[in-house]
């Protein structure tokens, strides 16, 4: 086993980096040896982010960015060449929770916002970002979708539709930047414990009984395993892996859903 680090000499910079995704994935590239770019709607949260590198001896600047806004974006990879010289690589992790609702009853403003943030705000970070990924040699991009982006939910259409047209995107993406040597894949993470989720269930024990049924290995993910897969697809590990989604959502998707106690009685 080797003890390098994956990402020495990159510099990332990760949208949505003061969520829990988005921070686990900066505090593992910064482990990994990159320098990072925290980038959040609330500077608050990319400064918890990024001190918390910077006190493990890592390098991070944190900037307030509104994704859905082309001059924030503008600005942020321009600050990142600034402070750090170049950009290799780019993180799509901001995201928009809209609420549930079919066509009738969701708000136009609300399915709006999901498309906005979720969607638009990656191609107009991608619109800023490809050119300094381009100038610095190559590098890759890593666009954080969702397993319900490959099956439908009752009441999220918004954000169902918004990670599907994501893999879409970034698929696209692959093609037209891969003579320029830059990457470009998807994760799709399944059911994940975060604080949005556990406020949802109450504890991490309910949410795995309630959501586990709902996976192979039986119980929810972590960010950290998320940042683990988001840490290969922007490392060397995956020079010819570009184009495609990964799915890290416990085999969800393998069996779309079927309660696990279903498959054990099957196989019994």
């Amino acid at each position: 086993m080797s003890d390098r680090k994956l990402l020495v000499d990159r510099v990332a910079i990760v949208a949505g980096g003061g969520g829990e995704i988005g921070g686990a994935i900066a505090m593992r590239y910064a482990a990994e040896g990159a320098a990072v770019v925290v980038c959040d709607i609330s500077l608050e949260k990319a400064e918890v982010v990024a001190e918390a590198i910077r006190n493990a001896g890592g390098r991070a600047a944190a900037f307030k960015v509104d994704v859905s806004k082309e001059e924030d974006c503008d600005k942020a990879a321009r600050r990142a060449v600034e402070i750090f010289g170049k950009i290799t690589t780019l993180v799509n992790a901001s995201a928009t929770a809209s609420p549930d609702g079919n066509v009738e009853t969701l708000s136009t403003a609300a399915w709006r916002e999901a498309i906005d943030v979720n969607f638009t705000g990656v191609f107009l970070m991608c619109k800023y970002v490809m050119g300094h990924i381009r100038a610095a040699g190559g590098g890759a991009v890593v666009n954080i979708a969702s397993s319900h982006g490959h099956f439908g939910l009752p009441g999220r259409s918004a954000y169902c539709s918004t990670k599907a047209a994501l893999m879409h995107f970034t698929r696209v993406l692959a093609i037209d930047y891969g003579p320029h040597n830059i990457r470009a894949n998807t994760i799709s993470p399944g059911p994940i414990d975060t604080a949005r989720s556990l406020r949802r269930f109450g504890t991490r024990e309910n949410s795995n009984k309630v959501r586990g049924r709902g996976q192979v290995l039986g119980r929810t993910g972590t960010v950290e395993e998320v940042a683990s897969v988001a840490v290969f697809l922007a490392s060397d590990e995956a020079s010819f892996v570009t184009g495609t989604d990964l799915l890290v959502d416990g085999g969800q998707t393998a069996f779309k859903g079927t309660a696990l106690s279903d498959i054990h009685q099957s196989a019994t």
